[in-house]
């Protein structure tokens, strides 16, 4: 990768980061027990490992989802968020990298990275909140973070087209990326 290339990569990287932020403070719904908020944050996330491939979408989406968790006054989620959106993006950017053969195997992998997001969030949250909140509190939230993760397939699959209609975004999506 040549200078220019890499600039554009961390520059991009820079951009989803911030949409993360703003998806994920824009609408937010509260939810019982932890006192946490559907959000369609998700939906960056999701394209954050599809568009910039898994490492380069790790870090878009745990440092813009972190950084709304900053901003947001949600502290204790901070490395909680990190790790769990990091995760989902690096999930759904292999599942991309995998399955970018054909247009059709391209929106099957949005979907898939969609349905690792519900699994990969809702359990993740639990896991952490045991220990902050308690195990009944914890599940509480199971039901809100699987509705949060089914809206952001859904806003995914829909944006999906309109961003690989992009000539620089389609130029980085579907190929090796670190």
């Amino acid at each position: 990768m040549n200078m220019n290339s890499n600039l554009k990569k961390f520059v991009t990287t820079a951009l989803f980061a911030a949409l993360a932020c703003a998806a994920t403070m824009s609408i937010r719904i509260p939810t019982p027990g932890t006192g946490g908020y559907i959000h369609p944050g998700d939906a960056v996330v999701i394209l954050s490992g599809v568009i910039l491939g898994p490492g380069w979408g790790f870090l878009a989406a745990g440092i813009g989802s972190s950084m709304a968790d900053l901003l947001g006054g949600y502290f204790i989620y901070i490395p909680i968020t990190f790790a769990v959106k990091g995760i989902v993006a690096g999930i759904a950017g292999l599942i991309y990298q995998h399955m970018c053969k054909t247009s059709r195997s391209r929106y099957t992998a949005v979907i898939l990275g969609g349905i690792a997001d519900m699994a990969v969030v809702a359990g993740g949250y639990f896991l952490c909140e045991i220990p902050l909140y308690g195990a009944s509190a914890a599940a509480a939230s199971v039901p809100a973070n699987l509705i949060q993760g089914l809206s952001g397939l859904i806003i995914s699959f829909v944006l999906y087209p309109l961003l690989i209609s992009v000539p620089d975004i389609r130029r980085i999506t579907c190929r090796p990326h670190i």
